[in-house]
């Protein structure tokens, strides 16, 4: 199969939908679930099962990548040569096991190290935003605006509980400063928000699969992406990143600056 950023939308989109069909049935059916780093850190069956689809399919269509996934159904990528594809089978475990709803799953692919194309499947919605610098970004079949360039003080932001909670980063101030706090339980579902324009930003402690996909949605849609110390994304480390418009990550970046 060719790469170019229209061929591989395409197969994310497909991909993407026939996994959002299938969640959709399994958020009826009894789970396996089990933890990982922590009791709320949950992995089901269904993240295992999805996951193994997703691969087999790139495997398939793309034969020479490489992946980065989740549950570790992927390759041990060391590097961003070539085309790499990043998977999260379900993004939101936790809203999946006890709500049914507000999960997503997420393919992010880069091209020698660049964002290419990205996908999120907004699984109980049926919304794909798919697409990317060279695309433009679409929910559905609908190209998307890009989102207004607001200040913290004129939008709602995203932040990591945890983070607001222990104040790491100076998180209690920006959320003063902003027009209020939301929190979401699923990155794919934050970065459909801000590319709607219904948040203005989103700060967290991400893996390389939680950002992914993001990252190339919000950048081709005119958003910044950044780390909190304001340097280069490696996508092959976790890292806390910021999300969101131009002047708000830099409003948030002097103010993580100034924690003590």
């Amino acid at each position: 199969m060719e790469i170019t950023a229209k061929t591989i939308d395409k197969f994310v989109v497909n991909i993407l939908e026939e996994v959002g069909n299938s969640l959709i049935i399994d958020t009826t059916k009894d789970k396996l679930v089990d933890t990982k780093r922590d009791r709320n850190d949950l992995v089901t069956n269904f993240d295992k099962s999805t996951e193994k689809f997703i691969v087999s399919m790139i495997k398939e269509g793309y034969p020479n990548s490489t992946i980065v996934s989740e549950e570790g159904f992927g390759d041990d990528v060391k590097n961003m040569d070539g085309l790499v594809f990043f998977v999260d089978p379900i993004d939101g475990t936790m809203n999946f096991v006890k709500r049914g709803d507000d999960f997503a799953s997420m393919i992010g692919v880069y091209l020698d190290g660049k964002p290419f194309v990205g996908g999120i499947i907004d699984v109980m919605q049926k919304r794909v935003f798919h697409g990317g610098p060279e695309l433009g970004i679409y929910c559905n079949d609908k190209k998307l605006p890009n989102p207004q360039n607001k200040s913290l003080r004129e939008g709602l932001i995203d932040i990591s509980a945890r983070m607001v909670l222990s104040d790491w980063l100076n998180t209690k101030e920006i959320v003063k400063n902003s027009s209020g706090l939301r929190v979401y339980g699923s990155a794919g579902i934050i970065f459909e928000h801000l590319l709607l324009g219904k948040e203005v930003m989103y700060m967290s402690y991400l893996a390389p699969w939680d950002l992914a996909a993001g990252r190339v949605l919000c950048e081709g849609a005119g958003l910044q992406v950044t780390s909190v110390d304001d340097t280069p994304v490696n996508m092959l480390k976790s890292q806390v990143v910021i999300a969101g418009t131009q002047k708000v990550v830099s409003e948030v970046l002097k103010t993580v600056k100034n924690c003590d």
